[in-house]
């Protein structure tokens, strides 16, 4: 890609502004979307912040789209696109932001499963060979259940950042806050913690390490979960989301306290967390025959 294109240009100066306010892996991720879009731009001529138009824009949607790139993706591609045609229609280097005509990909209405209950506690409960490795194993399980934690939470955790029964983390968008720790977690959390300066690196910081004693990251934690349940014979794929997905429903299935699951889960708004639990239909049921006046009637009705 050409570095002094005044369109690359433009780029790097939006990034670099963005930087200032949203997290690493935002910026990430709208570097390679723009990126792509300037490559695909380039391509066909285009090197200037003005120079291109809806027509462009739908085509590099609809080329990313025939690549095979997921809803998800293509939908980021085109909020990347629209904010970064919003700064340059501020910076007055454009007149108007041609995608905010384009419409947004359909997002699959696919929520992961919550893993059951009692075949979670099974998982849990597996023995396993106390070895300081196995022993932080347990407790990144632990916690990423009983306190609902995204899996770039769970890697950022300093030793530092637990608090007694609580935990502080850093949420999307910077936004810290305290959840609090069940027994079964802070008791696999302190046999970690009592092995756990034999294997991190000297002023290593991370709560979570690896074998050469460094932080763990995103990619070993995820890999470390599938591997246990195939050890455990957990007859499921795990990953960090299914496992904060689980603590909502089973959360939420037993509390019915949509306002306290938000809070726990870091949500901004109440719809994020409607979207993301799933309640316990078949409960709700029972409840709803046992309790209200009509089913109650209509219960006594069938009986006569």
């Amino acid at each position: 890609m050409e570095s002094d294109s005044p369109l690359v240009q433009a780029i790097e100066g939006y990034l670099a502004h963005l930087a200032s306010h949203a997290s690493p892996a935002t910026v990430a991720a709208y570097r390679q979307d723009l990126n792509a879009f300037c490559q695909f731009a380039r391509q066909r001529g285009v090197t200037q912040p003005h120079g291109w138009d809806t027509a462009l824009a739908r085509a590099f949607l609809g080329a990313e789209r025939s690549r095979g790139l997921a809803p998800r993706s293509l939908a980021r591609r085109r909020a990347a696109l629209s904010r970064f045609a919003d700064a340059l229609v501020e910076r007055q280097l454009r007149a108007d932001n041609p995608v905010a005509l384009l419409r947004t990909p359909r997002q699959p209405s696919h929520l992961p499963r919550p893993l059951d209950v009692d075949a979670l506690a099974r998982f849990l409960d597996t023995p396993h060979d106390g070895t300081p490795l196995a022993l932080r194993d347990q407790a990144m399980l632990e916690l990423f259940y009983s306190s609902g934690l995204r899996l770039a939470e769970l890697a950022a955790l300093d030793v530092a950042h637990l608090a007694g029964h609580y935990v502080r983390v850093m949420g999307k968008g910077s936004k810290p806050r305290q959840v609090p720790v069940g027994a079964r977690a802070r008791q696999a959390l302190e046999a970690w913690l009592g092995c756990r300066d034999g294997v991190a690196a000297s002023e290593e910081q991370a709560l979570f390490v690896g074998l050469r004693g460094r932080r763990l990251g995103h990619r070993g934690i995820q890999k470390r979960l599938a591997q246990l349940s195939v050890l455990r014979g957990l007859p499921e794929h795990l990953h960090p989301h299914r496992l904060r997905h689980s603590f909502a429903s089973h959360l939420l299935e037993s509390s019915q306290d949509l306002r306290a699951v938000q809070e726990l889960l870091g949500h901004a708004h109440l719809s994020t967390t409607q979207v993301y639990t799933r309640l316990d239909w078949q409960h709700l049921a029972e409840s709803y025959d046992a309790a209200h006046p009509r089913a109650k009637r209509r219960s006594r009705e069938s009986e006569s």
